[in-house]
């Protein structure tokens, strides 16, 4: 016997099940097809993904000096920012009531990773802010940069310094 008639020998059963079982096969397939379909990344899950930015007290002065540069009459403005503390995170606690003990809660990462749980992130406050200028000297280049810096920091007029510069 040579190999062909052996490999048709053996190829008849399989067509005879192909035949009889048409649908089952074709679903066979399809199973196998979207099996081998690549899934990409897994996100992670919304209850533990956050948006985490970084407190740059420097960046913050450089962004409100061009922005106060803008207003007509001031020139260059330089500023200087002072904080009362720097930035602080509210961790999650667990408070159990029979004991009245409290502890950090944590979530393990697996290979014997564990990440505390961030409930609420504090920046710190503006203490103050010193302005120096070209236009400092004009009431009204003065007025416009009291509120501007006012609106952007949340400080008072009180708490803003204005002076000329060269």
């Amino acid at each position: 016997m040579n190999p062909k008639e052996q490999l048709n020998r053996l190829a008849a059963p399989i067509r005879a099940s192909l035949e009889q079982h048409r649908l089952v096969w074709l679903a066979i397939l399809a199973g196998l097809a979207l099996l081998l379909l690549p899934l990409g990344e897994k996100p992670e899950t919304p209850e533990i993904q956050s948006v985490r930015t970084q407190f740059d007290l420097t960046a913050m002065e450089d962004r409100l000096s061009r922005a106060l540069s803008r207003i007509d009459g001031a020139g260059e403005v330089t500023v200087v920012l002072t904080v009362r503390d720097g930035p602080r995170q509210v961790l999650a606690q667990d408070t159990r009531t029979e004991q009245g003990e409290t502890e950090t809660v944590v979530i393990s990462r697996g290979s014997s990773t564990q990440e505390t749980v961030t409930v609420q992130e504090l920046y710190p406050s503006y203490q103050g802010a010193l302005l120096v200028c070209p236009g400092g000297d004009d009431p009204e280049v003065r007025l416009k940069l009291t509120e501007a810096t006012s609106a952007l920091t949340g400080l008072g007029a009180d708490k803003i310094s204005i002076s000329k510069g060269k």
